[in-house]
């Protein structure tokens, strides 16, 4: 019988980041969740999704000789510059095949940060507890002296650990997954947690997405130390009574916006452009965001909603810093 690939196991949200009782506790990166199995010489590296990863890393997939046949893991293939991990780098190579991608693994070489063992040289292992999968993967780490690419996620049992982890997030750690000791690798059950650090910050609203009677998403800025509004972010999905709100204090801009003539595009790495229409910024808002950031510093995923701040004006938000 052929053996395959189960679809990854998952992580369902929890508000807070105590470390619950019989758990392990493992740093979440700010990468692209991979699965990758050897066998007989082959490499199949697999998105969360099922895409096909291996022609755009040919470094990992050459790296693949430094394990044993028939070895199958579960990770996050990250890629670090300048003290941070950079997703933008990886976004990048996920797009690159060929040449191309041998460049670029020359440029920006990736890092396969192994959390979970699936196959142990012909051994199934999703069915071992956590605490024997996590064994295991440290045995190998040590027997195969398995280096870059290869990097062992670290694991705790230690409140302590946790609370200090969380606050390496200019690093690119995005929170905590939590991991019953007992608990076996379930394919596509969510049966792990994940605790995502979060804040709410202040922004101006410098155009919106919808009816500016009632806008669907908002375009947020801030300015930078030359007087310049720098895009910033885009807020998640208004709810109806918000964005009816906030029409009300909206106004289409004058001439000499500062954003006259740019595109914005409908996520992070679409090509897809997005219908705006430029306001006056003037209005502050407070939205929720977590700690993931492109290079030169905007929120890479939607700020959720929280409020308008009508008493503040926008000398009291902070200023657009890029990168730092």
């Amino acid at each position: 019988m052929t053996w395959m690939l189960p679809e990854p196991m998952l992580a369902a949200p929890v508000p807070d980041p105590l470390l619950p009782p019989n758990s392990a506790a493992e740093p979440k990166w700010d990468g692209w969740r991979a699965l990758l199995s050897v066998d007989a010489g082959k490499v199949v590296l697999r998105s969360r999704k099922g895409t096909d990863l291996a022609p755009a890393f040919p470094d990992i997939r050459s790296a693949s000789t430094q394990l044993p046949d028939a070895t199958a893991l579960d990770g996050e293939l990250v890629v670090w510059e300048s003290g941070r991990l950079a997703f933008e780098r990886l976004q990048g190579r996920l797009q690159r095949r060929g040449a191309g991608a041998a460049r670029l693994a020359e440029q920006w070489p990736a890092h396969f940060v192994v959390f979970d063992l699936l196959r142990l040289a012909g051994t199934d292992a999703t069915g071992w507890p956590y605490r024997r999968r996590r064994a295991a993967l440290v045995d190998l780490f040590a027997e195969q002296r398995l280096t870059a690419p290869w990097t062992l996620c670290p694991s705790t049992t230690d409140p302590d650990i946790v609370r200090e982890w969380l606050t390496w997030t200019s690093t690119g750690l995005e929170g905590v997954v939590f991991k019953g000791l007992e608990s076996r690798y379930e394919s596509s059950a969510r049966g792990w947690r994940k605790y995502k650090v979060r804040q709410t910050e202040e922004a101006i609203v410098g155009a919106a997405t919808g009816s500016l009677v009632a806008p669907r998403t908002l375009l947020l800025g801030r300015y930078d130390a030359g007087g310049r509004l720098q895009y910033t972010g885009r807020s998640t999905t208004l709810p109806q009574a918000a964005g009816r709100t906030v029409g009300e204090m909206l106004a289409p801009a004058r001439g000499g916006h500062p954003w006259t003539g740019w595109t914005f595009s409908a996520g992070w790495g679409s090509h897809e452009a997005l219908h705006v229409t430029l306001v006056r910024p003037e209005l502050v808002v407070e939205v929720g965001v977590d700690v993931a950031r492109d290079s030169v510093g905007r929120w890479r995923h939607p700020a959720r909603w929280h409020r308008t701040r009508p008493d503040l004006t926008t000398v009291d938000v902070q200023p657009f810093t890029g990168g730092q």
